[in-house]
């Protein structure tokens, strides 16, 4: 079956992002481009490794991270948002890669576990961490924490975008390909055994730095956030009635090789308001599509204002 992206783009700029990413050469990803810093962002569960590019006082764009992943998954993308004239910050989610020591043990009371609240507060005191409501984009997991976080603060979205976000609440993994029949099987430490050999033996077969900086920061990762991360996505909140009420722009952007087919991403995004967009890629369209992502990012702002 063929995908096409909702809203019709000119070809000729369809052809000249796809020649742009199709040029990506594989790159050490521990040095960040000219214009992207590193900074330090306080919440309640510890101190947050974040990293922006373009202007305070522009709009904001807030990119969180999935589970095993870190804010360097969008090192591509940061430029050229603020060559558009945003604001781009991203951040490691509490226990992943640089903010390994926030997490649940910081909370007071301390807690033993990560869980859907941590993030979504974590997620809240990043949006507030400097003046006005932003565009907030969730990759994997985290498309479950800023649904989550729309829920509770709509005053502080422009726009949402779930990338590669699991397209089903309750048991998430129920739908994956090949295995989503017996995930059920298997507890949040053996999952995320699983996926982090996965990563350490380079499965997917990412290009050998890419592959590299994986296992770097995984040695840094906290095994337990990923163990419970991986429970929570078996028993994530239904916010679709929430998401489809709220009048903000919203985007499902998948590679059309995701782990859920394309036709769970695509009934998900129509049941909710949003536009549909579909790469020629797998999980990571960040890593192996940024220009297009970008392309469809700022026809979405370009909606929001």
């Amino acid at each position: 079956m063929s995908w096409r992206i909702v809203d019709v783009v000119p070809e000729d700029v369809v052809d000249e992002a796809f020649a742009l990413d199709a040029a990506i050469p594989d790159l050490d990803w521990t040095i960040l481009p000219p214009g992207v810093h590193a900074r330090r962002i306080t919440a309640l569960s510890g101190s947050l490794a974040a990293i922006e590019a373009g202007q305070p006082g522009d709009p904001r764009i807030v990119l969180v991270p999935g589970v095993t992943g870190s804010k360097e998954d969008f090192v591509l993308m940061l430029p050229m948002l603020a060559d558009a004239g945003f604001h781009a910050l991203a951040y490691d989610m509490a226990g992943q890669y640089e903010s390994h020591d926030a997490g649940p043990q910081n909370l007071t009371p301390p807690a033993r576990h990560y869980d859907h609240d941590l993030f979504v507060r974590d997620l809240l005191a990043v949006l507030e961490s400097a003046p006005g409501a932003a565009h907030v984009l969730g990759y994997s997991f985290a498309g479950t924490v800023a649904q989550l976080g729309l829920s509770q603060r709509p005053d502080l979205f422009l726009s949402l975008t779930l990338l590669s976000a699991p397209p089903q609440s309750g048991q998430g993994f129920r739908g994956v390909k090949r295995i989503g029949p017996f995930s059920g099987l298997a507890t949040g430490r053996v999952g995320a055994a699983f996926m982090i050999w996965g990563l350490q033996l380079n499965v997917v077969k990412v290009p050998p730095l890419r592959a590299a900086f994986v296992r770097h920061r995984l040695k840094s990762t906290r095994r337990s956030s990923v163990s419970d991360i991986i429970s929570l996505m078996k028993r994530a909140p239904n916010v679709d009635e929430v998401l489809a009420a709220s009048p903000i722009p919203k985007l499902v952007a998948v590679g059309e090789h995701d782990l859920w087919p394309v036709e769970l991403h695509a009934a998900f995004a129509q049941s909710i308001g949003a536009t549909l967009a579909v790469y020629p890629t797998g999980h990571s369209p960040c890593e192996t599509s940024p220009h297009q992502l970008v392309r469809d990012l700022l026809a979405l702002y370009q909606r929001a204002r």
